[in-house]
């Protein structure tokens, strides 16, 4: 190891511990995935989109209203989806993260009644909005300082029903390239890992640093593996649909 690199030294290190020092499992880890990729091409793509902050053309209210409806754990493009972009249509007057901070309540539960759900996007609203008139650059400029590690004490951790997953969506759309460890992440995932004879993973901050590992074997970004995870699981034709949908998301 005399002519490596530190940081290849230390990437070797990563590799022995998530993954041991097998290369043939790790050949087939890469196979494994490839094949998902393959059923997804455009992913990159919107991947490429949500990390320079421009999903629903840029508008971070969207954002912000898309990661606290996701927050509840409901299907994302069968139930949160339809009703972020029934928020827009019914409040199109809230257009800036300052409008969503101040915005009536009871109002805003016409389109979605959960209570908590709400109160993650309104004080998220209110929290980004003071950092930049910008709220692209808002949502940016968090997202870079937020860390993984004590992430319970940021300033968006802290707000009442943002969990691990919201937080991670939400430094998605701000730049951060990493993960959510959610339910259908962690299936896939952990389904291949099994596939390669390797043991799932379940704990949070060892999946998401599993996922980045696996990310860095495999040639892609963990981003793009997050995204895969949520269209692979339905069949050709409601993944065709669903991915002409992400290009107005």
């Amino acid at each position: 190891m005399g002519d490596l690199s530190r940081d290849d030294r230390e990437s070797l290190r990563q590799r022995k511990f998530l993954f041991g020092a097998n290369f043939m499992q790790e050949s087939k880890l890469r196979r494994l995935v490839e094949k998902y990729m393959r059923l997804v091409p455009e992913i990159r793509f919107h991947c490429e989109r949500c990390l320079r902050t421009e999903r629903y053309g840029g508008n971070v209210v969207l954002m912000v209203v898309d990661a606290a409806f996701t927050s509840i754990g409901l299907n994302y493009f069968k139930a949160v989806v339809p009703k972020v972009l029934e928020f827009k249509r019914e409040f199109g007057e809230i257009k800036k993260l300052r409008d969503l901070a101040n915005a009536n309540f009871e109002d805003l539960r016409r389109v979605w009644k959960n209570r908590r759900s709400w109160n993650v996007a309104i004080e998220v609203a209110r929290y980004l909005s003071g950092l930049s008139h910008d709220d692209r650059d808002a949502l940016r400029k968090w997202a870079k300082s937020s860390e993984l590690i004590g992430w319970k004490r940021d300033r968006v951790g802290k707000i009442r029903g943002v969990g691990l997953i919201t937080y991670q969506y939400l430094r998605m759309m701000g730049g951060v390239d990493t993960v959510m460890p959610d339910k259908i992440v962690k299936r896939v995932i952990n389904g291949i890992l099994e596939s390669a004879d390797l043991q799932p993973v379940e704990e949070d901050f060892e999946f998401i640093r599993t996922v980045e590992m696996l990310a860095k074997i495999c040639g892609c970004r963990p981003i793009e593996l997050c995204w895969m995870t949520w269209l692979v699981q339905y069949n050709e034709e409601e993944r065709k649909r669903y991915i002409e949908l992400l290009y107005d998301l």
